[in-house]
């Protein structure tokens, strides 16, 4: 550990979430999500899945919730939308306790985008997939085609509208995918994952357009992964291990802890390891958190002096 940098264990970030509403930037922030006491196990399971792990998430917020496989990230966004019913505790999402009486509501607020989008496809075109959940809540259909018609638009695929989505690539596929759900208009979307499969290409096209997609719309996103590209688009980042939430801050706090995330099975962007790497050559290197242009800055600077 270098001197100055707080514990993982014990470093909790630098705000407050609040469960009420707040102010920010001049206007009031409501609560998107907010989770309390959340415990689950599954069937057998020697060990709880999930383990008393308490969570708000603003209106407009990305989140990204990042921990080794087996951690309890996958089984936390399925407790959120009650694919999965918690053990006990409570999760209440825009205002709506989870109960089996507001299950159903609160699926019309929160829409999941998985990790392979060949398992989400059920249309023969595009735009048949698209309009696939329209049709599930009877929307009229003038109103599905002009929404069909928009989500596309938004994800840059109007024009494979026609195509059979299992000839198009695997970014494109995820952007049928997210158009699918951003057509049902969700408050909040869930990524479970969903840049996994993708190549660096196709994982950069996704975060794009989600970037975008958040900042026409304040859409509140809770991303899944492992990836750093994507933790280090989000607002926040909140680590788990083993079920449970031991640290949460903004991607610079938490990347901060670069080698001990390394210990923890988790990647760490290459600006971390590099400096690990020259510390351990003896290089004097910030504590604070560095990406790469920061980085290529310092040891400039550095060299200039030597």
């Amino acid at each position: 550990m270098q001197a100055g940098v707080t514990p993982l264990k014990h470093h909790i970030g630098c705000r407050d979430f609040k469960r009420v509403a707040s102010i920010k930037g001049g206007r009031i922030v409501t609560v998107a999500i907010d989770i309390q006491n959340l415990n689950y196990r599954y069937p057998d399971a020697a060990q709880p899945a999930l383990k008393d792990v308490s969570l708000t998430i603003q209106q407009g917020e990305w989140v990204a919730i990042i921990g080794h496989n087996g951690s309890g990230k996958s089984t936390l966004a399925k407790n959120i939308n009650g694919l999965l019913a918690p053990g006990s505790g409570q999760v209440t999402v825009a205002g709506m306790p989870l109960t089996e009486e507001n299950v159903w509501k609160i699926r019309e607020k929160v829409g999941i985008v998985f990790q392979n989008p060949d398992n989400q496809f059920v249309g023969a075109t595009v735009q048949d997939d698209v309009a696939f959940g329209l049709e599930n809540r009877a929307v009229p259909r003038p109103e599905m085609v002009t929404r069909v018609h928009d989500a596309l638009e938004q994800v840059n695929m109007l024009q494979f509208a026609t195509r059979e989505p299992a000839r198009l690539s695997g970014g494109q596929k995820q952007r049928v995918a997210i158009a699918g759900i951003i057509a049902q208009r969700p408050d909040i979307i869930i990524l479970d994952e969903a840049t996994s499969m993708l190549d660096p290409a196709g994982r950069a096209e996704v975060l794009a357009l989600i970037q975008e997609l958040q900042a026409k719309s304040a859409m509140t996103v809770v991303s899944i992964t492992h990836d750093v590209d994507e933790a280090a688009s989000a607002d926040r980042v909140v680590l788990l291990n083993d079920g449970e939430i031991v640290e949460q801050g903004t991607p610079a706090e938490i990347f901060t802890h670069g080698e001990e995330l390394l210990h923890l099975g988790l990647d760490v962007p290459y600006p971390e390891r590099l400096k690990a790497a020259l510390r351990r050559r003896g290089v004097a290197m910030p504590d604070r958190y560095l990406d790469q242009e920061g980085l290529v800055k310092h040891l400039w600077t550095l060299h200039s002096t030597m």
